[in-house]
């Protein structure tokens, strides 16, 4: 909690009141706001009768190791004491930097440094994002739900599931359809389940006809009440074409179980090359190409993703005029290395599960150490189009082409993102590495996120920018902005590189500042 927070905390109710409400403007609600209170949004409060924005404005200093002593806080008008290392590489984030609405003012600060000799300028603003979602990565093998089944949070619809990609479940949620279009109830679940995924807290989804999911960025997946440990190595098929040769001469058939592919040792390319005997069995299930299996089962929670917990079940009779013989002994593994079982062919050709052996051991376990821990992955998504851009230029469609063509940098909270190719600027940025707390909301509902534009301070000027209001990284320390927040400093994450020199003196050398 900030200062000013405390300081609403522990009002004194003898002191001084301001007698009437103040409207405050950052955002379409246009909250009117007693002294001491804040707004719907509860990031702008009324003090003194002046609006401030209540979080602090944050400075990473990428000098600083990630994690380090955050710098106190400093409210307005007082000096920047405790100042981390003056390195030239500080970075004043969107972060508490308040909104441009609406929309006809300058970003909230216009920041100008040089580094290395490259004479810098970062815009600076908190955007409204009306038309923004959230892509989340589920690492699991396990079923979740049919594609296009709908996400839900306490029984509002706020998504749906999307394409699986290798090793994960897919999930589309939020965008302006479920925040606006839907019923007011919608709109505040879609809202406030992507306010908690992008600030990294967990979240209970449910998936019509599937699975209840808990989601927290950078944690394991709790899939109906069980914890993700780790996601598939490959498929089945590539499964038995990395471990063949580990399985050759101590098993006379492996079969990996997997709900998309299902792999057979004997039949598949790598067990050919490597001299593979046949041995007569039989997979229950659509052949694709020798060794390769679709449809085994239904998919579900059970081996590799499918609903079966016999493995057996998939297979149908020996034949012993292709190799099938008694004493045939058959492994059969899953594609995390989680489930295993051994099997030896009695008089009659029927496996009977045996005690499993020390030599398939090594084996098993060599799967398990290539499957790498399962996680939730987060990505927010939004387009910075609109309003937003008029902060930046009186042009908008200058800012727009200047990222496009690689001359202006965009960042959220410091962090790299993603710009989709086409028109309009849609970014995407992994929220793990957001500082903590960066996302906020507006109850129209709408989230609200930090994003920052850099470039050659010569390129801003060139696209019409606000040179009037460029302002220095020390003035921003000492004076602060419009909103009156204080201002704190702290470590940059090290995966997060700034400046971005060498992408903006390639534009430069391109040609692409004229």
């Amino acid at each position: 909690m900030s200062e000013l927070a405390e300081r609403f905390e522990t009002h004194d109710p003898g002191e001084k009141q301001v007698a009437e409400k103040i409207r405050c403007d950052a955002c379409p609600v246009m909250c009117y706001i007693a002294d001491g209170r804040t707004g719907a949004c509860d990031r702008y409060g009324n003090v003194g009768g002046r609006i401030v924005r209540m979080d602090p404005l944050t400075i990473l200093d990428h000098a600083a190791e990630a994690g380090g002593a955050v710098v106190p806080f400093v409210a307005e008008g007082e000096a920047w004491n405790g100042e981390l290392v003056n390195t030239g590489r500080r970075f004043v984030t969107a972060i508490g930097a308040g909104t441009t609405y609406p929309d006809y003012k300058p970003a909230p600060f216009i920041v100008s440094q040089e580094v290395e000799g490259v004479d810098l300028v970062t815009v600076v603003t908190e955007g409204i994002f009306s038309y923004c979602g959230v892509k989340v990565k589920i690492d699991t093998d396990r079923h979740i739900g049919d594609g296009t089944a709908t996400v839900r949070v306490e029984g509002e619809a706020i998504g749906h599931v999307t394409t699986g990609e290798y090793g994960s479940q897919m999930l589309s949620l939020g965008g302006v359809h479920h925040l606006t279009g839907g019923s007011k109830q919608e709109g505040r679940a879609t809202c406030d389940a992507l306010l908690n995924l992008c600030n990294r807290k967990p979240v209970e989804l449910t998936i019509d006809g599937g699975a209840t999911v808990i989601v927290e960025a950078g944690k394991a997946p709790v899939i109906d009440g069980k914890v993700e440990h780790r996601m598939r190595v490959g498929c089945g098929s590539a499964t038995i074409g990395m471990f063949a040769t580990q399985w050759r001469g101590l098993v006379d058939e492996v079969v990996v179980v997997d709900d998309h592919i299902t792999g057979v040792v004997s039949e598949h390319q790598a067990g050919k090359v490597l001299g593979w005997q046949d041995t007569g069995i039989k997979i229950i299930g659509r052949r694709s190409t020798p060794g390769r299996y679709f449809k085994v089962s239904e998919p579900g929670l059970g081996w590799g993703g499918t609903s079966i917990s016999d493995p057996l079940s998939i297979l149908g009779d020996w034949n012993a005029k292709k190799g099938a013989r008694p004493g045939l002994s058959l492994l059969m593994v899953s594609t995390t290395g989680e489930q295993f079982a051994y099997y030896e062919l009695d008089d009659d050709l029927k496996p009977v599960e045996k005690p499993f052996p020390e030599r398939l051991q090594k084996s098993v376990g060599l799967i398990e150490d290539n499957c790498e821990p399962a996680l939730c992955t987060v990505l927010f998504i939004g387009g910075a189009g609109g309003s937003l851009r008029a902060g930046v230029t009186e042009n908008p469609v200058n800012l727009t082409r200047s990222v496009q063509g690689l001359r202006t940098y965009v960042t959220v909270g410091g962090a790299p993102v993603y710009v989709w190719p086409g028109g309009g600027i849609t970014l995407m940025v992994d929220v793990t590495r957001v500082p903590e707390g960066a996302f906020g909301y507006v109850p129209t509902p709408a989230l609200v996120a930090p994003i920052e534009f850099t470039l050659r301070r010569d390129d801003y000027v060139r696209l019409g920018g606000y040179e009037a209001e460029i302002r220095s990284v020390e003035d921003i320390l000492a004076k602060g902005g419009e909103y009156l927040n204080p201002r704190r400093g702290t470590g940059a994450p090290v995966n997060n590189p700034w400046p971005p020199l060498a992408q903006l003196r390639r534009a430069a050398a391109n040609g692409a500042g004229g």
